[in-house]
């Protein structure tokens, strides 16, 4: 048996016998790079040293903790494992290799190291880093025969155990490889990730530095000078010195501490040119692994040496700074984050920035022109441009004061239904006119089209829905008109014990009720077979979705069963798969995804929720009793302006939902269309993937669209294209929108206090420079509850909501309402008493706090709050 191998010899496939850290060393040396010479012990020797002592039974019983063990359970059984090691001898074949690859490292009296390299160590789902026991400046036979069988028995420290134990590592999973390395009587240690694990940014090199040896770095024990390196310049962006007081050192024995001299302690540990020098190891590093690398480094006599490589476990994508500068394109104008901009929480990309500022100001434009008559508006007076990413109504000063010295004459032709507004308009002239026209383009196959053909359906279908959008913008300011008015009718007629006035308003059918009953009658007819309930709830969502996109049939269900199943599952999307989550055409629409539809057909296959039928008629009952019971008490008259405006608000609101619902209706199809754009541009070789598409801007697709790239032909590739030529572009912009996303985008520019005096009340978010453990935005929906909160930033995040938690988001579309039927509290960043969420919390009787400005900036996931839908606030419980 051969129990030791040089660590030069170690490549990937040795994993299982020389585990993780050996592995990354070997590849280290093959690749040239500066790494103390060195063997490792295998996993063999560990197996065997455990069954020549007989320990293997006794570890794997005393190890097989529940899950809901004590911390105290683990350490007894920890010292119950490391007294069997202790008490074990070394088996005289596993010695005399051992005896024989020391003497190659110098032997004698020779100092080495001794670290653990555990078999499940370093997993690209997690880091098992620092869970077992390093021994430094080990000298001599016997103190390495004993430094070994130590760091084989820290496999069992209870640390250890319990890490793996969350991570579901099993306890018969692991063994323990062992490196033995000459030591490094290093000036200076520390580690380097190749890339920025704050930000994400695999073109900048972190560093951390220390005088003397590098495990206190490790173990986070000293503090360190820290340094971000530009990895392509070896440019120092960053740094930061710090006092350093104390650093091991080496003795005769082992490792101390000592105190740093005086005039080391604020010098830095490395200059700029010993950081590029380093940071280029770990670009050469980086490059031989192809991925990240979490890298520890000795300097000894002015060489580094390379003691440990691993990939970053959990590293972000990358993202640029997040901005702090808002600088307005346009001067002498006022730019407000409202209206259509709601639906546009995150930044825009780039094609949607491009193709949506024209579209906007075209339809709005003409839209008031329209109503109030021609000139109204001019060319350039409102815009919809970005800043930093973000979209913004931009309206130039003086037009807009114009405009305001005209709110009575707009309101006028607004309720006169002028130029197609108001309820009437969206029914007969709006809602028809965007069907049609997406019905026009539905018919012309987006593979059949050239790319001219395919670039116009783009401006078609998107300026049809800015036109719609617009138009929808007349029924929201008459369904608040109409809310208010019953309110103030309600007040004057409201008795004490009276219910609340939004009671009068629960009950009623909108898109987004009948899209969550849908998705409950799917549940329904699920439970009609076994094999299919188990396969929904047993499978993972992205696994059933796709079985959805193909056809195939989940294990354990029959194919005709699936096939039934799934066409009425599509008859919902047919139906609901076109509500937005963001207006962003980049974000995919459940016709595109149906995950989180799914999640809540699960969520009711639990038994979980209530049923909304019955809900919705419990409500109705309610309130027709409630009515009734109003009515009976007023006399002639004030009965019927009270039923009369009640009428009005119960007739409207609903509306509301309706036509919200309906924004992004070619939203399938536009994003069909965009994706055979991007399709046909990675054949050309213009971007990578077809979903690149939307990170182009407007007029590099146009450009690519006239040169004939958007037709071409299956198989042909740009001549001479070592990779797609706008790869670098997209990339780039990648990385600033997630920079961006990170902001706060100002509700309204300039930020001056003027500005907030005069307008701020009017804006759909709160004050974004709320402090202390109280969040205050407009209570919506009443009641109170505390729970953990869920912070969910769009439809990828939608698998993380768990029932019974308080939802949070910057603001909630149609799209959202299955979540609510999990959820115990809604609270947003933007929204009001009169918004979408307001009116689908109150039909679920949770309570809701909306407007806060910062409460997915403020809050975490799994943070506990209290929601107080009442005063408007949400606490967070300390």
């Amino acid at each position: 048996m051969t129990y030791v191998m040089d660590l030069g010899d170690v490549d990937r496939s040795d994993i299982a016998g020389a585990g993780g850290k050996a592995v990354g060393l070997g590849g280290l040396m093959r690749a040239g790079l500066p790494v103390p010479p060195g063997v490792v012990l295998t996993t063999a020797a560990y197996a065997d040293f455990t069954a020549g002592n007989n320990l293997g039974a006794a570890i794997q019983e005393l190890a097989a903790l529940p899950p809901d063990a004590s911390p105290q359970e683990y350490e007894h059984a920890s010292a119950l494992i490391r007294i069997l090691f202790r008490n074990g001898s070394m088996p005289a074949a596993i010695q005399a290799e051992l005896e024989s690859a020391y003497g190659r490292l110098g032997g004698g009296d020779t100092a080495v190291s001794v670290r653990s390299s555990a078999t499940a160590e370093d997993l690209a789902s997690a880091s098992f880093a620092g869970q077992q026991e390093s021994y430094l400046n080990v000298r001599g036979l016997d103190a390495l025969v004993t430094a070994v069988i130590n760091c084989w028995a820290s496999l069992w420290t209870a640390r250890a155990m319990v890490y793996r134990a969350r991570e579901g590592v099993l306890p018969g999973q692991v063994r323990l490889a062992v490196v033995i390395q000459q030591m490094v009587e290093a000036e200076a240690a520390g580690v380097m990730f190749t890339a920025n694990p704050s930000n994400g940014r695999r073109d900048q090199t972190v560093i951390s530095a220390a005088w003397g040896l590098g495990e206190a770095v490790v173990s986070g024990q000293v503090t360190t000078d820290d340094l971000t390196v530009d990895t392509p310049t070896g440019t120092v962006l960053t740094r930061q010195t710090a006092d350093k007081e104390v650093m091991t050192v080496l003795t005769e024995d082992g490792t101390a501490e000592e105190r740093v001299a005086e005039d080391r302690r604020r010098a830095p540990v490395l200059d700029d040119a010993a950081a590029a020098e380093l940071a280029a190891h770990g670009l050469r590093i980086a490059d031989h692994f192809g991925a990240p690398q979490d890298i520890e480094w000795a300097r000894a006599d002015g060489t580094f040496f390379l003691l440990q490589s691993r990939p970053i476990t959990a590293l972000p994508e990358p993202a640029a700074d997040v901005p702090t500068e808002w600088p307005v394109p346009y001067p002498k104008g006022l730019y407000f984050r409202a209206s259509i901009v709601e639906q546009m929480p995150e930044p825009l990309t780039p094609l949607f920035a491009d193709l949506v500022d024209g579209s906007v100001s075209r339809s709005l434009s003409a839209l008031m022109n329209q109503a109030l008559g021609p000139g109204c508006l001019r060319e350039g007076d409102v815009r919809f441009p970005t800043v930093n990413g973000y979209a913004y109504y931009y309206y130039r000063t003086w037009p807009m004061l114009r405009m305001t010295g005209r709110t009575v004459p707009a309101m006028g032709a607004l309720f006169g239904g002028k130029a197609h507004m108001g309820v009437a308009g969206w029914r007969d002239y709006s809602h028809p006119r965007y069907e049609r026209i997406i019905k026009d383009w539905s018919a012309k196959p987006p593979t059949e089209l050239s790319g001219g053909e395919l670039l116009a359906g783009v401006r078609a279908l998107l300026d049809a829905g800015t036109v719609y959008y617009t138009a929808v913008q007349s029924i929201i300011p008459m369904a608040d008109m109409s809310e208010l008015s019953f309110r103030a009718c309600y007040k004057a007629v409201r008795r004490e014990g009276d219910p609340a006035a939004q009671e009068f308003l629960l009950g009623f059918d909108s898109e987004p009720i009948r899209a969550e009953k849908s998705l409950y009658d799917l549940a329904g007819w699920a439970r009609s077979d076994p094999s299919l309930v188990k396969a929904l709830l047993e499978r993972p969502t992205p696994e059933l979705a796709e079985c959805l996109r193909t056809g195939s049939a989940p294990e354990g269900v029959k194919d005709v069963l699936w096939q039934e199943w799934r066409f009425t599952f599509q008859e919902h999307l047919d139906l609901y798969g076109h509500a937005v989550y963001n207006l962003d055409f980049a974000t995919p629409v459940p016709a595109d995804n149906p995950s989180a539809q799914l999640e809540t057909v699960k969520f009711y296959l639990r038994g979980q929720g209530t049923d909304p039928h019955e809900r919705q008629r419990l409500l109705t009952e309610r309130r027709e009793a409630l009515t009734r019971e109003v009515a009976s008490r007023l006399g002639p008259r004030r009965r019927a302006l009270f039923l009369r405006v009640l009428k009005w608000a119960q007739e409207t609101a609903p509306v509301r939902e309706d036509a919200l619902a309906d924004v992004g209706l070619a939203w399938p199809l536009l994003r069909r269309i965009l994706r055979e754009l991007g399709r046909r541009l990675v054949l050309s070789g213009v971007i990578a993937a077809p979903d690149d598409v939307f990170w182009l801007r407007f007029q590099e697709l146009q450009s690519a669209v006239e040169f004939g790239l958007a037709d071409v032909e299956p198989g042909v590739a740009l001549a001479g294209a070592s990779r797609p030529v706008r790869a670098a572009a997209v990339e780039e912009r990648r990385i600033l929108w997630r920079g961006q996303a990170k902001a706060e985008a100002p509700q309204m520019l300039p930020q001056k206090a003027w500005m907030e005096k005069a307008f701020g009340s009017m804006m759909p978010a709160g004050s974004q420079r709320q402090s202390g453990d109280v969040i205050k935005g407009a209570g919506a929906s009443s009641g109170r509850v505390t729970a953990p909160a869920r912070v969910l930033r769009g439809p990828e995040d939608f698998g993380l909501m768990q029932p019974g938690e308080v939802l949070v988001a910057r603001m909630t579309t149609p799209a959202w309402t299955p979540l609510f039927a999990m959820a115990s509290a809604v609270v947003t960043d933007v929204g009001g008493p009169l918004s979408h969420s307001s009116i689908v919390a109150r039909e679920y009787g949770i309570p809701a706090v909306l407007g806060t400005g910062v409460a997915t900036q403020r809050l975490a996931g799994g943070q506990k709050v209290s929601v107080d839908g009442d005063a408007g606030t949400v606490t967070i419980v300390v």
